[in-house]
């Protein structure tokens, strides 16, 4: 900062020659302005990154299912617009409208904002403070206040200065101040990513879940119809004396068992609708809304996986959990200089007068300079504890890091882990598929060369309808599981930019 060196240099100056002509205390101030580089308290450094090279003990290969193989590239970077993998430019569309519209996201870029305008207000504090004043007013004396048995007099007074005025922030108070607001600033900015990382999965998942409810909706109407038809059907054989009652009592039960799982599958089609528009910013009549077929939105084969060093540099949480840990490592020298002098440097100049006429007159000019300082002799304890306190913030932001990485370490374990048991659940669930439609086209050719009975067909389909529409659950889950990878690997926000985590406060 040179401008501030150089109003040292000359505030030392002046002071020396015109007013003590002490040497000894031009050097001194010399002194503690070179000591104004100085900051008291730890110096920040990053916790190490991890070197670990796994997430889970047992060994990482593809996972096939439903004749599509999904494999991990170890090492590789996420996209910043991991969604697109999924190649569905409706897809696309609806979390466009939701990264441009939501609230949240909004609120999170307005925190981000608030930060960085609160660091640039606390950077002028290593900049000299100068201030004008003015000020007019008549009065009345009493001489007998000073002891005077003289008549009083009624009189103007007008007055004009300017004041500059600098905190030599010796021991460094200020500057861990600013570095705390800056470690402040970028962990509203990692919450932001984390915002925006969460939003953009929400949309997905809620897309997906919308195309799933659709296609089981579809199945479900579908089984409902054969259900009636198959009641029809033992109905006349009931009446023909060829089926007991309670083979209609069963299939009507069903049927009604049916019928509430539409109507619930539709609920949570409609409240996965209001929580779209909730994403998209908008009112529920007013949301976008996937129209493709859950088959058409592809499933992403081949997944980048972080390297668990690269994790803790790349997860939004985690980055802000290190963020809270600078600002606490700050705080602990902003409370330790608390304990120290404190030293300021200000001159004043002004002119007064009678009134603006004569205001600058001979009589009427005023000033003063010197240096200050403040020892905090006695304080009960406080200051002490108060740094304690700090220390102790300090050790608690140290264990939520730790907390937080090995909760992003479980994350990812279970998403790699789910996708695993995903593939196998799909697998069983369309190899169920494959087979109750192999079973109910077998059945048909029977009922067509008059082997078997109508309503063997109709149980048939029924179990094909059945499995239909637990192979669309299991399809929609590996989806959204994989969504959950690419979030737990910290959703590709750094693939378009820095951290900016090497700044340092100037």
């Amino acid at each position: 900062m040179p401008q501030v060196k150089q109003f040292l240099v000359m505030y030392c100056a002046i002071f020396k020659s015109r007013y003590f002509g002490f040497n000894r205390l031009y050097l001194g101030l010399c002194t503690m302005s070179l000591l104004n580089a100085c900051s008291i308290g730890p110096d920040f450094s990053r916790p190490t990154a991890l070197v670990s090279t796994h997430y889970i003990k047992e060994p990482l290969v593809a996972n096939t299912a439903d004749g599509k193989e999904q494999k991990f590239t170890v090492g590789a970077t996420i996209p910043s617009e991991w969604w697109k993998l999924f190649k569905s430019s409706q897809l696309n569309a609806v979390v466009n409208q939701a990264i441009a519209n939501n609230p949240t996201l909004q609120a999170s870029e307005a925190s981000l904002r608030q930060s960085q305008d609160n660091l640039l207000a606390g950077y002028g504090v290593f900049y000299p403070r100068v201030d004008v004043g003015a000020s007019a007013y008549r009065a009345r004396n009493a001489p007998l206040q000073n002891g005077l048995n003289t008549p009083s007099s009624i009189f103007n007074v007008v007055t004009s200065s300017g004041t500059i005025s600098y905190i030599l922030d010796v021991f460094g108070g200020e500057r861990r101040a600013v570095e705390g607001l800056k470690a402040q600033s970028d962990y509203q900015n990692y919450m932001n990513k984390a915002a925006y990382v969460t939003l953009s999965a929400n949309v997905v998942n809620a897309c997906v879940a919308h195309a799933a409810y659709k296609a089981q909706i579809k199945a479900t109407e579908q089984l409902i119809a054969l259900e009636n038809e198959q009641l029809h059907i033992t109905q006349v054989q009931f009446d023909n004396g060829n089926a007991d009652y309670t083979s209609i009592l069963s299939t009507r039960t069903l049927i009604a068992s049916n019928q509430a799982s539409l109507a619930q599958i539709r609920q949570r089609l409609s409240q996965v609708d209001h929580l779209l528009a909730t994403l998209e910013g908008v009112e529920p009549f007013n949301v976008t809304l996937l129209d493709v077929e859950l088959a058409e939105i592809s499933l992403p084969l081949d997944l980048p996986l972080s390297l668990p060093s690269d994790l803790v540099r790349q997860r939004p949480d985690i980055l802000a959990a290190e963020s809270q840990l600078h600002v606490a490592s700050a705080n602990i020298g902003v409370a330790t200089a608390t304990m120290f002098p404190s030293f300021n440097l200000s001159a004043t100049y002004g002119v007064a007068g009678n009134g603006f006429g004569n205001i600058g007159g001979a009589a009427g000019k005023f000033w003063s300079i010197g240096p200050g300082i403040t020892l905090p002799l006695f304080r009960g304890g406080s200051l002490k504890y108060a740094r304690q306190a700090a220390i102790d913030a300090f050790q608690v932001s140290q264990a939520n890091y730790r907390q937080t990485v090995l909760n992003a370490f479980a994350q990812v374990a279970d998403n790699l882990n789910a996708l695993k048991n995903d593939a196998d659940a799909l697998q069983a669930q369309s190899d169920a598929k494959r087979t109750s439609k192999e079973a109910l086209d077998l059945l048909q050719a029977n009922y067509q060369g008059g082997l078997v009975a109508y309503v063997d067909v109709l149980i048939a389909e029924i179990q094909f309808n059945q499995a239909t529409i637990a192979y669309f659950q299991a399809v929609a889950q590996r989806h959204q599981d994989t969504v959950g990878l690419f979030v737990a690997l910290g959703g590709g926000w750094t693939s378009g930019g820095s951290t900016n985590q090497d700044e340092h406060v100037p």
